[in-house]
Order: C-alpha cells, then sequence, then structure tokens
C-alpha cells in the first residue's frame, strides 16, 4: 500500500459522494465491516438493480459476499478483483476498491456521460458531429454482422459437439482391421492410377492438338501470303478514270480560289458602298440642315426688308407712288421665291431654266428704291452661288443659272 493510492481512494469517493467520511487511519488496520460497506455501495453504484446479500456475520458470509462481488465486477464491468487482497481488509485492499472506483470517477469526467444535476442549458450546448465518424460506424455495423453471424455459425457447431464428439470417441477407440485398410488402400492406389492414365492420355492429346494448329498455322500463313501478293497487285493498277480524276482536282482548286478572290472582293466593294451610302447620308442631312437654316433666314430678311420698305415708302414717297411700290414689293417676293425653288431643284439635280424679269417702272421712280433693288439683286447673286455649292458634288445634274434678263430702265 502506497500513500498516494490510500489518498486517491479518498478523494475519488467523496467526489463519487461516498456519505460517510474515510479516513486515511482507517486502513491501518484490518476493517472488514468498512470493506464490505464500501464494495456493496460501489456494487449499488455501478448497477443499482443488483442484488448481492450484505450479511458479513460469519466467515461464510464473507467468502460468500466477496466471491459473489468480484464474480459480478468480472462479468459485468470486466474488472478482475484480487479476492485474497480483499479478505484481508486493510491497506492491500485498498488498491483493489481503487480499481472499482477509478472505472466509476472516469465514467462520471467523461464528456460524452451526462450527469443527473445537469442543467438543459449544458445539454443543448453538447455537439457531436456525426458526418466525420460516417465511414466508423460503416465499419462498425459490418464488424457487429460478421460477429453477429460468426457467433451464430459458433452456436451452432456447439450444439452439434455432443453428436460429433460420441462419434468421434466411437471411431478412435474402434480396433483398427487390417483386412478393411488393405482395402480403403487398394481403392486409393486405383483412383490413383486412374487419374495418371488420364493425365497421360491429355498429354498424347495435346501432341496430336499441338500437330493439328501448327497445320492450321501453316495454312493461315499461305493464305495471309496470297492475300498480300493481291493487295500489291491492287495497288500498282491504276484505275482508268484516275487521269480524268486529277484533272477535276486542279479545276476544282482553281475554282476554288477564284471563288475566293471574288468573295474577298465583294465583301470589300459592299463595305466600301456602305461607306459611300453613309457619307451621302450625312451629306444630305447637312444640306437639308443648311437650306433649313437659308430658308428661315430668308424669312427673317423678307420681313425685315417689308416692314423696313413700308416705313421709307410713308416718308418718301406720295400716294401717287404706291401702285409703282406694290410692284416692286411683288417682283422681289416672287425674285425670293424663285432663288429658294433653284437652291431645292438644284440640291436635287434637277435643271431649272427660266428668266426674272420686272414689270415696267414709272419715270418718276425714286432713287432710293432703286438702291434697295440692287442691294437686294446682289443678295440674291450671292445667295445663288450658294445654293450651287451645296448641292451634292455627285447628283447627276447641276442647277443652271437663270438667264440674264432683258435691259430695263430699274437695271443698273
Amino acid at each position: 500500500m502506497s500513500f498516494r493510492d490510500l489518498r486517491n481512494f479518498t478523494e475519488m469517493m467523496r467526489a463519487l459522494g461516498y456519505p460517510r467520511l474515510i479516513s486515511m487511519e482507517n486502513f491501518h488496520t484490518p476493517n472488514f465491516m468498512l470493506v464490505s460497506e464500501v464494495l456493496l455501495w460501489l456494487v449499488k453504484r455501478y448497477e443499482p438493480q443488483t442484488d448481492i446479500p450484505p450479511d458479513v456475520e460469519t466467515e461464510q458470509d464473507r467468502v460468500f459476499f466477496i466471491k459473489a462481488v468480484a464474480q459480478f465486477m468480472a462479468t459485468k464491468a470486466h474488472i478482475k478483483l484480487n479476492t485474497k487482497k480483499l479478505y484481508q481488509a486493510d491497506g492491500y485492499a485498498v488498491k483493489e476498491l481503487l480499481k472499482i472506483t477509478s472505472v466509476l470517477y472516469g465514467a462520471m469526467n467523461t464528456k460524452g456521460v451526462e450527469c443527473a444535476d445537469v442543467s438543459e442549458e449544458d445539454s443543448s450546448k453538447f455537439k457531436f458531429d456525426l458526418g466525420s465518424k460516417i465511414a466508423d460506424l460503416k465499419a462498425a455495423r459490418q464488424l457487429a454482422s460478421e460477429i453477429t453471424s460468426k457467433g451464430a455459425s459458433l452456436y451452432d457447431l456447439l450444439g452439434k459437439e455432443v453428436e460429433l464428439r460420441e462419434a468421434r470417441t466411437e471411431s478412435i477407440a474402434r480396433p483398427l482391421e487390417i483386412n478393411e485398410a488393405e482395402k480403403m488402400m487398394k481403392i486409393a492406389i486405383d483412383c490413383v492410377l486412374e487419374q495418371v492414365q488420364k493425365t497421360k492420355d491429355m498429354l498424347n492429346n495435346v501432341a496430336l492438338d499441338e500437330a493439328n494448329l501448327e497445320a492450321k498455322i501453316e495454312k493461315r500463313k499461305l493464305e495471309l501470303e496470297r492475300s498480300q501478293k493481291r493487295l500489291q497487285t491492287l495497288q500498282s493498277v491504276r484505275p482508268a478514270f484516275m487521269d480524268e480524276y486529277e484533272k477535276i482536282e486542279e479545276q476544282l482548286q482553281k475554282q476554288y480560289s477564284s471563288y475566293l478572290e471574288k468573295f474577298r472582293n465583294l465583301t470589300y466593294m459592299e463595305q466600301l458602298l456602305d461607306d459611300h451610302r453613309r457619307t451621302e447620308q450625312e451629306m444630305f442631312e447637312e444640306a437639308a440642315n443648311m437650306l433649313r437654316l437659308m430658308q428661315n433666314r430668308l424669312k427673317e430678311e423678307e420681313q425685315h426688308l417689308l416692314k423696313s420698305g413700308n416705313n421709307d415708302d410713308s416718308d418718301i414717297e406720295i400716294q401717287e407712288n404706291e401702285g409703282s411700290n406694290s410692284e416692286v414689293e411683288d417682283r422681289q417676293i416672287m425674285k425670293r421665291r424663285t432663288a429658294t425653288e433653284t437652291l431645292l431643284q438644284g440640291r436635287a439635280g434637277a435643271r431649272i431654266v427660266g428668266t426674272m424679269q420686272g414689270g415696267d417702272m414709272e419715270e418718276d421712280e425714286d432713287s432710293g428704291d432703286s438702291e434697295i433693288d440692287l442691294d437686294e439683286d446682289e443678295e440674291e447673286d450671292d445667295m445663288e452661288d450658294d445654293s450651287m455649292e451645296i448641292s451634292p458634288s455627285k447628283s447627276s445634274h447641276r442647277a443652271r443659272k437663270p438667264e440674264p434678263l432683258e435691259e430695263s430702265d430699274n437695271d443698273f
């Protein structure tokens, strides 16, 4: 007995909840009553439904109690106890008691076992990852099934052991007869001779089969040589249509190269055509915008001239010249409309031929009106030149300038 074992035993019993206080001085002298009480409490703690008689008054009762406890722990917990040391009930018995207490103490401290007083919160926190143990679980199932099958077969064999034992003992006890043994030996010799004869026949047949196989191999070789010769003759002969085939193939190659070239040219021309159409569309849009701007500008100038003309005539001219002024204004409006139509038709590529002639003017027309007409004629000529420049360069016809007017008194 060691002091460490005694200390560990007392601490483990205190941790397991033993109601009585155990001192280190209790086991200096034999104390069977304490040992029996501790053994009974440990057995009840391990298996509460066990039934072990607690009587330890006489020597026979004590021996029976120790044997019962040792047998129970050996069958249930697989713990081997020394009954002699337990019966001594001294310090050496502590080592045997320590075997049981260490098992119970380790089970109490194991994380996988939940104690009775553990709260629900602690139990909910416990998690076990079963996914990582699937392979081990399958192996355990397979081993369990194998153990079950082996145990069943062993049980069946052990059940037949009684009959087999009797037959085995009878066969061993029966005396050996020389005649029966000789007969069995002759039978065995005849079987061996038959097998030897069969083996010899098979060897002879193997020789015949070998000869037949060699003949077949030679025949196959001759057929192979004939086939190779025929193949060579067929390869050497040139078909009659081969020349024509080669010529057609060359022509097809040329046609294909020509097709590729034309296809590339066609693709390039289509691209150029798309670019040209896009350029024309842009020029058309630009000309339309400029024409719109010019029309707006002409309208503004018309309105301005009409307003300025009315003011000048009212201040300078007398009422007798009102008819002539209206004719001048009509002539100016006709000139502007003609210039606008010339711009529109010149852009579309149409030819315009016409004259612009004003009506007769009175001799007493004021010199101010003639200066206004001269300025307007210059503006119309500039607008016609601009319209000729705006028209597309690729149009089929250009707008022809109007022919010079006949000389009149109003021209300068």
